[in-house]
């Protein structure tokens, strides 16, 4: 019986570990869900991924809401080319997940073009069985 204490608790461990893994690719799925709908401006499977109470933090310190961003996409004079991440890590706490990583973003925005290489944090929450990004924040990293 003292033996079977160490296997259970190895047990749920590689259960849990599972299910971290299973949660951290739903997760990167709708990472990439959100780039593609951002890129082909496609709002509404857009907007089903973003919480109701959603913010985004860019590079220049403006934010805005689920509405704003959406608007913004929607309206943009930006033409976007690529929209990709990299050395993505996902760190899950329950029902929130913290997401990181580089972002490259390439395009022209009035035609004149432009190329962004920032970190990124992406946080999610699982609300009805169902994630839902609810924050988002976009930095240009300091070359010294």
């Amino acid at each position: 019986m003292a033996r079977l204490g160490p296997c259970l608790l190895v047990m749920a461990c590689i259960y849990g570990q599972a299910q971290d893994n299973s949660e951290s690719a739903k997760i990167l799925a709708s990472e990439a869900k959100v780039l593609d709908a951002y890129k082909q401006r496609q709002v509404e499977p857009f907007a089903s991924l973003l919480d109701d109470d959603f913010v985004i933090t860019f590079e220049d310190g403006s934010t805005y809401s689920k509405t704003g961003y959406l608007s913004f996409t929607a309206t943009s004079s930006l033409e976007v080319d690529v929209s990709e991440i990299s050395d993505t890590k996902v760190r899950l706490h329950g029902n929130t997940a913290v997401v990181t990583g580089w972002y490259h973003e390439r395009g022209k925005d009035a035609g004149k073009p432009f190329e962004f290489h920032d970190r990124f944090t992406d946080i999610w929450m699982k609300k009805d069985g169902k994630w839902r990004m609810v924050a988002a924040h976009y930095g240009v990293p300091v070359k010294h």
